[in-house]
């Protein structure tokens, strides 16, 4: 009987472990456990001593190429001994392995594993050292291309409202409001001249989820999936808003958020007019996932309904009437 086709599957975390030890020569000690699924799917390689992220990149979510710029970023990073997540070669040399998965071609990369814990409630010392780190890695993006994706205005908020109409009618208030945020938005963005050095490669979601900290406020960077080029305010306004909403109490995230630009500011300056921008630079960004996760529809089902969409629109137009005060 011929097999039914599939959007996408889970690969066995036994059989995956089996096929990285041998392109890997790791020792027969080795274990491999599904971490997560989502849009692309996360395990770890372990053994007594040493651990290991696999990334299954979900099947046509990315090109050869476009995961090719995003390791050859992550070799750049490490290269300049910044704390990231990087991908390992095979014993062949390779970084990408192919798997034929029933839904079709699936790309496989092995990274460093990123030490320490994930930190929902940061300290004032670790929002610094978080700012200190991504100013690290702007100043080696900055003025540089990626073979990937551009963020502009187009892509941010026009496309992602586009994304989001299959879903939802456009009579919605929360689908109006978006459209409305997006074009004050686009207003302010667009009267801002971004110099060279105020643009180059961004991570995109920086925030708690994608970063590890030890006990010594060591920080270390992982999932560049989203990497593109853009304004570098981008990364630095993403981080404020997702702080904002863990921090219910605003004068601990006042506290917390000026720490953390004080830390990148240490690294690298920001100019008055991209401190201005951090409101809309968030706002834009989460207006762009809405539109990734109508994308990814088969990944975000769950949750992607029009009590989703208000509760999500309700937290970015709450963001954006804070810095209005």
């Amino acid at each position: 009987m011929t097999n039914f086709p599939v959007i996408t599957s889970t690969l066995s975390e036994k059989d995956l472990g089996v096929f990285i030890q041998e392109k890997y020569t790791l020792g027969e000690g080795f274990t491999c456990k599904l971490f997560r699924t989502g849009i692309n799917h996360t395990y770890f390689m372990a053994d007594a001593f040493s651990k290991y992220a696999v990334r299954v990149y979900c099947y046509k979510w990315r090109t050869k190429e476009e995961i090719e710029a995003e390791l050859s970023l992550l070799l750049i990073l490490n290269q300049n001994k910044l704390s990231v997540s990087f991908p390992l070669a095979d014993k062949n040399g390779e970084l990408i392995q192919e798997i034929n998965a029933p839904e079709g071609l699936r790309y496989v990369v092995l990274f460093s594993f990123a030490e320490g814990k994930k930190m929902r409630f940061m300290s004032q010392e670790t929002c610094s050292a978080i700012g200190s780190l991504m100013a690290k890695v702007h100043q080696v993006t900055e003025r540089k291309e990626i073979n990937r994706i551009t963020y502009n205005l187009d892509v941010l908020l026009n496309k992602s409202y586009q994304n989001l109409k299959p879903f939802f009618t456009e009579d919605l208030k929360a689908m109006q409001l978006i459209k409305q945020m997006s074009s004050s938005i686009s207003e302010t963005f667009t009267a801002t001249k971004f110099s060279a050095t105020q643009k180059g490669i961004v991570h995109l979601d920086i925030w708690y989820d994608n970063l590890s900290v030890t006990n010594a406020n060591e920080i270390t960077l992982f999932d560049f999936d989203n990497c593109g080029n853009g304004a570098l305010i981008l990364d630095v306004g993403y981080f404020c808003k997702q702080l904002f909403f863990i921090e219910t109490d605003k004068d601990i995230y006042e506290s917390k958020v000026a720490s953390f630009l004080n830390g990148y500011q240490k690294e690298r300056p920001l100019s008055d007019a991209e401190i201005q921008l951090i409101p809309e630079a968030g706002a834009s960004i989460f207006i762009h996932y809405l539109g990734v996760q109508a994308q990814r529809f088969d990944w975000s089902n769950i949750f992607l309904t029009e009590n989703y969409l208000n509760m999500f629109v309700g937290r970015i137009k709450a963001w954006l009437d804070y810095y209005e005060k």
